[in-house]
């Protein structure tokens, strides 16, 4: 079907009405001047997640005459808001060399060696949320929290800054097609489909940072990206277990799972990478690399040597168990917390050992995709220039979080690669937009 379009072109903003009648106005949390954009540079950053926001700060920091608008089709920082169990995992305290951060991403291990996390590694993102009135908490397993332990004091910084800097939010807005006019500018088609309309944007940088969205992976291609198909990498199982919701987020620095599927007669293969105990598998090895005679001669060591300890607050190091979920097995034994190790028999150290070595979970179905935390697949990694976030194949394309092909365990390292990924995006493009003798530099080709 083709539609005869009128338009109205005003600055670099054209509005396209599908209806005379339709009223044409951006919904946003802070104002977008069409004229203001016409009169100076604007970055377009796709997606309100943690990359976009954070890089829309950072480009906006170092630019304050840049124009940077934000355009998100939901509501701003959802993933932000739900991970962790509610209280965000802003990242990993635990990593500081970067080589053993790098081996923390089971897809682009081997690239995130170089300058990346040299640029903006996990310390520095403490020290900007520090920096910003967010007072921090590392956990005994690396994860960092807000104090607060609710993800609003994450979101709110973040939206607070924005503001702050000047960068503009738009939600319930699409960008559905992109392309390039002979001045290398970007022509971006922006509709609200709920009030039928559309709206053509003129753009001299553009971030993609749409997570596993298939708007970004769509747009990529437009500009000439090859897509690795998205899969499920980090997912859910429906357990019935009620105690596990007090382990969110809890992680294992290797297990091993088997999951037995109701009529089918083999076992889904072993996995080895950390697993996300926010749910479970029917059958879970939580010490693999020990025997369970081993597992059961180091509980009676530990019995002799911390006989007047409780047992909720004593356990073998060895098995590099997080409290949280050593009060889950003892709970789960029958065990009282309170009761002393001299008083455990050697049939309970043995029914613990049992269950570190075989714990069983009732799996009742899996998450559905479009439910996924975390995927792989997207944008190759070949294709960008991790050094400034920018596209090998388009000047001023910049990509950041996760629509490109990184996905990390869990624990914080792919709110890492977010922030990491925008901030450097936003560092390129603030620079550029700053230096006007930057701007003639083709970056992502050098």
């Amino acid at each position: 079907m083709v539609i005869l379009l009128r338009s109205n072109c005003l600055g670099r903003l054209i509005h396209t009405r599908k209806s005379l009648n339709t009223r044409r106005s951006f919904t946003t949390s802070s104002s977008f001047n069409p004229q203001q954009a016409s009169e100076g540079e604007l970055l377009v950053v796709v997606g309100g997640g943690a990359a976009g926001i954070y890089g829309a700060i950072r480009a906006k920091t170092l630019a304050p005459n840049l124009s940077v608008l934000v355009v998100e089709k939901a509501k701003p920082l959802s993933k932000v808001k739900v991970s962790g169990g509610g209280r965000c995992n802003v990242t990993n305290g635990h990593c500081v060399d970067k080589m053993v951060l790098a081996d923390q991403y089971p897809r682009g291990n081997k690239e995130l060696r170089g300058s990346f996390f040299n640029m903006h590694s996990p310390m520095d993102t403490m020290s900007w949320f520090s920096d910003h009135g967010v007072q921090l908490k590392t956990e005994e397993d690396g994860r960092v929290f807000p104090v607060s332990d609710s993800s609003s004091s994450i979101i709110d910084c973040l939206l607070n800054e924005a503001k702050r800097s000047g960068v503009s939010l738009q939600t319930g807005k699409v960008v559905t097609s992109a392309s390039t006019n002979t001045s290398g500018k970007f022509r971006l088609k922006i509709e609200k489909r709920t009030i039928d309309f559309m709206e053509h944007v003129e753009a001299d940088y553009l971030l993609i940072a749409s997570g596993s969205n298939k708007q970004g992976y769509s747009l990529a291609s437009q500009l000439g990206h090859s897509i690795i198909d998205p899969i499920s990498s980090l997912f859910t199982f429906k357990v019935a277990d009620r105690q596990l919701a007090e382990l969110s987020g809890v992680t294992f620095p290797k297990v091993k799972a088997k999951l037995k599927l109701e009529n089918v007669q083999r076992n889904i293969p072993q996995f080895t990478q950390p697993l996300y105990v926010n749910a479970g598998t029917l059958f879970v090895d939580f010490i693999p690399d020990l025997q369970v005679e081993d597992v059961k001669s180091i509980f009676v060591r530990h019995k002799d040597k911390f006989a007047k300890q409780k047992l909720a607050n004593s356990f073998p190091p060895e098995f590099s168990l997080v409290k949280r979920f050593w009060n889950y097995v003892v709970d789960r034994e029958g065990l009282e917390g309170d009761i002393l190790w001299a008083s455990i028999s050697n049939n309970s150290l043995a029914s613990i050992s049992s269950t570190l070595k075989q714990c069983s979970f009732g799996v009742s179905g899996k998450g559905q995709f479009k439910d996924e935390f975390v995927t792989a697949g997207g944008v190759p990694l070949s294709e960008i220039s991790l050094k400034t976030m920018e596209s090998k194949i388009q000047p001023h394309l910049f990509f950041a979080g996760e629509v490109m092909n990184i996905d990390g365990v869990t624990g914080g390292f792919n709110f890492q690669n977010a922030w990491s990924g925008g901030y450097i995006a936003g560092s390129t493009v603030g620079k550029l937009a700053s230096v006007p003798s930057l701007k003639e530099e083709a970056i992502g080709f050098m």
